[in-house]
């Protein structure tokens, strides 16, 4: 059996991540905590950007690290709680949203903190305006509590993620 090339794993996973199913949040018919916490994982745009945000975050130095993850949670939960009134080009501004973070990541050492506060927190709206939508009518409080935690573990995997390759990178002898 021939084996697949590079090529075509890559169309495959663009297909894939290009789905409905990978960019919604298919099947939301339970609730509570559980749910809410599930929430955020199912859907790559929203996995992505908070992952990312993680990534930005550990690109910053001192308190200032722990500034974006904190903004994001926060305006997620208002954005939550904005949930009933329209806000324009949610959809878009969510699929922005990852952009912006991965490029803002790649310049955070040359953007001043509240520029990246400012437009995290943006984001973050919509973040939360979104899963407020799509939340089931059972139990609110609860699973904005669920979504919310894991939000911020996923921030903090982000920051993991690029601490954990920077001490790898400095252990690597230099050929």
């Amino acid at each position: 059996m021939k084996k697949p090339d590079s090529m075509n794993q890559a169309i495959a996973l663009l297909l894939l991540a290009a789905s409905p199913a990978a960019l919604a949040h298919p099947g939301d018919v339970a609730g509570g905590a559980l749910h809410g916490f599930a929430h955020p994982f199912l859907g790559m745009d929203h996995l992505l950007a908070m992952l990312i945000v993680g990534m930005w975050a550990a690109r910053l130095s001192g308190s200032a690290r722990w500034l974006l993850p904190g903004v994001f949670v926060s305006f997620m939960a208002v954005g939550a709680a904005l949930g009933g009134v329209a806000l324009p080009f949610v959809e878009p501004m969510i699929a922005l949203s990852v952009l912006v973070f991965g490029l803002a990541t790649v310049m955070a050492k040359h953007l001043p903190v509240w520029i990246g506060g400012a437009v995290v927190a943006l984001f973050a709206l919509y973040h939360g305006h979104a899963h407020f939508a799509e939340m089931p009518d059972t139990s609110t409080a609860g699973f904005v509590a669920g979504m919310l935690l894991a939000t911020g573990l996923l921030h903090l995997a982000g920051i993991c993620i690029v601490l954990l390759a920077a001490r790898m990178r400095a252990r690597q002898p230099v050929a």
